[in-house]
């Protein structure tokens, strides 16, 4: 399995990186935290770290530490605007169960 970027998460992740400059790509994970356990982290990355697992898509990297690839494992990054809210989206297969403010996810 892998992780992989639709089209808008591809297309506003260049975007970012242009904008900023530099980077290699983007770097998920997951951080224990709120109501249901766990919640999704995304942040620019301006290195490979040695254990991170990476994937490519479009020319964007997309990288993962082991650790929270165990719960990421076939995730989709989506980049969405509903309304006046914009920002990226975590379909994870593996999510069994969201908190009612939607911060955070258990598997």
């Amino acid at each position: 399995m892998s992780i992989s970027l639709t089209e808008n998460a591809v297309k506003r992740v260049k975007t970012f990186l242009e904008k900023r400059g530099k980077g290699v790509g983007v770097r998920l994970g997951v951080k224990t935290t709120g109501c249901s356990g766990m919640a999704y982290t995304i942040e620019f990355a301006d290195e490979i770290e040695g254990a991170d697992k990476v994937f490519e898509q479009d020319g964007i990297k997309v990288l993962v530490n082991p650790k929270s690839l165990v719960y990421l494992q076939g995730t989709e990054l989506d980049f969405a605007k509903e309304g006046l809210n914009e920002g990226f989206k975590f379909n994870n297969p593996n999510e069994k169960d969201r908190c009612g403010c939607g911060e955070s996810f258990t598997v």
